[in-house]
């Protein structure tokens, strides 16, 4: 599966964003997906994870309540949606796709990556 993030941007503290991840191959709807977040000279962390289905969704601490994930098997896209944004989410976000469950962490877990899209949250 192939994968395509969009929707960063710059945004001021308390905004908000939607990021996409556009999948192509017809086995998208199989896959658990996930967001991950990287900064310069940080590993990369999990975000957010959503099951197959979507009914299972699990999600960093420090995002709690402020991000959400969500899917549309339809049409082949995960998205990310970014309320009440902190500087201290400033990353390129990427989506992935793996075959464990949503609470899998582990970028080991996801063995399909997309390339990042920017998010900047300013002060």
């Amino acid at each position: 599966v192939q994968l395509q993030a969009s929707g960063g941007g710059l945004v001021q503290a308390g905004g908000s964003l939607r990021l996409s991840c556009a999948a192509s191959g017809r086995t998208f709807s199989s896959y658990t997906m996930g967001w991950f977040r990287q900064t310069p000279g940080k590993e990369r962390e999990f975000v957010a994870g959503i099951d197959w289905n979507g009914r299972s969704t699990y999600y960093e601490d420090s995002v709690k309540g402020r991000f959400t994930i969500s899917r549309d098997n339809a049409r082949n896209t995960v998205y990310l949606q970014l309320n009440s944004l902190k500087p201290e989410d400033t990353a390129v976000y990427y989506c992935a796709a793996g075959r464990y469950p949503s609470n899998n962490a582990q970028t080991s877990g996801y063995g399909y990556w997309g390339r990042g899209t920017l998010v900047t949250v300013s002060s």
